[in-house]
């Protein structure tokens, strides 16, 4: 049986890479789709939706899709040392991606705004964690000019082969489905992977892969939309840290994504993100950070306004979950009425519990 190497080797002909390009892999990609028999039907009866679980990529999250390519490059070009922002995600990818090549890796976090799991990752793999006062956008202030002074990669989504990483995932939801779906979900934070998904489902329309595309629908939670309100927001608050970004790098190819699919940048609130949180988990049996709800909790909006009933036909519908809900477990602890009860070590006592 032949081993999958990872998204680099399986897309090659599709990425900017070389056979002098070094391949750093863990085996990212090919994650699976998952259909959701149950809050389909919650829709409207003429949906089949997807998940497409990015938290099973190999340090949870979305990011290693364009780490690879992004580490890859750096050790093509000799760099020894990496440099990222990160409200987590990044930082943990980062981290794991540069120990994996051998070279050093730095991040800047903003201080008292990473949850503790992802926190923890980019600690493990040996980074250099330094922690700033600010947010994100002030973090990734900071790295930029780190990196015009001095020989370090900068792996944000600023850096273009994060981009032509992350794009794969929709190669791999076209090759899943047959076609590209007719709704793409996404949460939106740096605006970095829907402007990747953008770019696969086009790059594999123009390749005659597919026949269509999809609208493109993201969400960012209203305490951080700057998008939404078209002005950058100065001190962003939201539950979903991933996604708590003011003033994303990825603005206008996020906007021309929008735009050019006909579809919408709009928010959710974090009421809504963490009913689609627990709806996922509860229904389903997917575990997802809370950041990747706004998918959910995007389609659920949408759902409401009956904007898919009116279909004649069959309406596919991918939703992305960014990472694992492991990166976050203490917002599953607090999201949850019912907390572990010590009793003895007798039937009698455990019934009681079972039987109220």
């Amino acid at each position: 049986m032949k081993q999958y190497k990872g998204l680099i080797e399986k897309y090659r002909k599709y990425l900017p890479v070389t056979k002098k390009t070094p391949v750093i892999s863990l085996n990212e990609g090919n994650t699976p789709l998952i259909r959701m028999n149950k809050i389909e039907k919650m829709i409207a009866p003429n949906v089949e939706m997807y998940v497409k679980y990015e938290g099973l990529n190999p340090t949870g999250s979305f990011k290693d899709r364009g780490m690879t390519m992004a580490i890859s490059k750096a050790c093509e070009k000799g760099m020894k040392a990496t440099i990222c922002a990160s409200t987590g995600n990044t930082s943990a990818s980062a981290a794991a991606y540069s120990a994996r090549a051998g070279i050093k890796s730095y991040v800047i976090i903003p201080n008292g705004y990473i949850a503790l799991g992802k926190l923890s990752q980019a600690m493990i793999h040996g980074a250099k964690v330094i922690a700033v006062e600010g947010n994100f956008d002030v973090a990734l202030s900071m790295v930029k000019q780190i990196c015009e002074k001095y020989p370090i990669e900068l792996v944000n989504s600023l850096n273009p082969y994060r981009i032509e990483g992350q794009k794969t995932a929709a190669f791999e939801i076209i090759e899943y489905l047959g076609d590209a779906p007719d709704y793409h979900f996404i949460p939106v934070g740096n605006a970095g992977n829907i402007t990747a998904y953008w770019k696969g489902y086009t790059e594999f329309k123009a390749a005659k892969k597919s026949k269509k595309l999809p609208f493109m629908m993201g969400f960012q939670a209203a305490g951080s939309a700057p998008i939404v309100l078209g002005k950058p927001v100065e001190n962003p608050d939201t539950l979903a840290t991933a996604i708590r970004i003011g003033n994303p790098a990825s603005w206008k190819q996020a906007e021309a994504a929008r735009d050019q699919s006909g579809g919408v940048i709009d928010m959710v609130t974090d009421e809504e993100i963490v009913e689609a949180y627990k709806l996922l988990a509860m229904t389903e049996g997917i575990y997802c950070e809370p950041a990747s709800a706004a998918s959910i909790a995007g389609l659920i909006k949408y759902g409401k306004k009956n904007c898919f009933s009116k279909s004649k036909k069959t309406l596919k519908i991918v939703c992305v979950l960014t990472g694992h809900g492991l990166k976050d477990p203490d917002r599953a602890i607090k999201s949850v009425k019912f907390k572990p009860v010590v009793v003895k070590p007798d039937l009698k006592s455990i019934m009681k519990i079972i039987e109220k």
